[in-house]
């Protein structure tokens, strides 16, 4: 059902470029550490720009998180969103990506089943979702399509061997009051909900419970490790297992994103959000088990201990590599030859390293001020550059 059908309310708050939002996914991400910490915002305020949540305001509902329709929003999440926005809704920029690689999907069915090999699944029902909100991609089934396929080849399968049943599910928390009310902070969703125990994140586990499929798709460390705890689930296959790191794209990594109209026309405001996002970043890296803790309130990992697993392997600065945007462009491919996508496009080009390579030299820059002047004879940094030798 289209958005006019529906009357659902697409707009946001009038543009002002003296502010800037952010939105996030609940998973392994610098700007999740950021809010907690509040060094981005900090940022912001040395250039008298105002930085806030996206929900902070009731204006801005949900929907930019997923269609990137407010020009002043940064989004670091889940992959497959923002490739569906660039590729069919508008052009945005890709700034910087954070992967976990260890993370590409398991195969969960009941643990007291009579299954233990991926081969075992011949003729048994397979759930796959799908979401009836069209306005948004349907990212959880693309990931659950993606893994399923992946782990149906390794095993010498494909899915003609298997029962796809299709769930359809409203999809449409978006929409409910509660969830509308203004947040300060994405952790004060959490507040609201159990959401590691919340099965509206796991639409297919009471379908497996209950024998109405087999075997359903998870992620791997996130969710699976819940799911497993409850004493009710056995994951028979894991392709983190694998050494193939092409394996590990399910809606990862996680990318950050802007509207060309704000790279284009304000690119201080880009440059200042990844100066942020390099700063709580390195403090992450050096500080995992601190980022575990702020994490653990977000994302679906077990517990603290959990978490610091899950990210003790994972380079908490966001980049570009060449490793990071092969795995972009396999979702991107994934999803275009599976109709998720009408068009296509060269990841390369939607890349735009220059801002993060700008922040970073602005960083090393106050940073060799504050190491180095502090420690010089009173004077500015001219005197201090013609001050003679000897």
């Amino acid at each position: 059902m289209a958005a006019e059908e529906k009357k659902i309310d697409l707009s946001t708050v009038p543009l002002k470029w003296d502010e800037v939002f952010y939105t996030n996914c609940p998973l392994v991400s610098a700007s999740n550490v950021d809010q907690e910490l509040g060094w981005t915002r900090e940022e912001y305020k040395k250039i008298g720009v105002k930085y806030a949540f996206l929900r902070s305001v009731r204006e801005n509902n949900w929907y930019p998180h997923y269609i990137h329709n407010l020009d002043n929003l940064f989004r670091f999440g889940g992959l497959f969103p923002p490739v569906a926005v660039h590729a069919d809704r508008r052009r945005t920029k890709l700034l910087g990506a954070t992967h976990a690689p260890h993370e590409g999907g398991c195969m969960l069915v009941r643990a007291r089943d009579d299954i233990y090999r991926m081969s075992e699944l011949k003729g048994k029902k397979v759930g796959l979702t799908k979401s009836l909100n069209t306005i948004k991609n349907d990212w959880w089934r693309i990931q659950e399509e993606q893994g399923i396929e992946l782990m149906l080849r390794v095993n010498g399968m494909t899915r003609d061997d298997v029962d796809i049943v299709e769930f359809p599910y409203p999809d449409d928390w978006y929409d409910n009051p509660a969830m509308l009310e203004p947040m300060e902070n994405p952790s004060e969703l959490w507040l609201k909900r159990d959401h590691k125990h919340d099965l509206a994140f796991r639409p297919l586990e009471t379908a497996l419970e209950k024998g109405v499929v087999d075997a359903i798709y998870t992620q791997t460390g996130p969710f699976s490790h819940l799911q497993e705890a409850t004493g009710k689930f056995k994951a028979i296959e894991d392709l983190s297992r694998y050494p193939d790191w092409t394996l590990q794209v399910a809606n990862i990594p996680a990318v950050i994103t802007c509207t060309d109209v704000m790279a284009e026309e304000h690119p201080e405001l880009v440059v200042t959000f990844m100066k942020g996002m390099i700063k709580v970043g390195r403090w992450a890296n050096e500080h995992k088990h601190a980022a575990a803790a702020i994490l653990d309130k977000q994302t679906f990992y077990l517990d603290v201990e959990d978490t610091y697993q899950g990210i003790k392997h994972i380079d908490m600065v966001p980049n570009l590599s060449p490793q990071n945007m092969a795995s972009i462009e396999i979702g991107k491919d994934f999803m275009l030859t599976h109709g998720y996508i009408k068009n296509d496009f060269d990841v390369h080009e939607w890349a735009a390293p220059e801002f993060f390579e700008k922040a970073a030299e602005e960083l090393l820059q106050e940073e060799w001020k504050k190491r180095s002047l502090a420690k010089l004879p009173e004077g500015d940094e001219l005197e201090v550059s013609t001050h003679r030798l000897g």
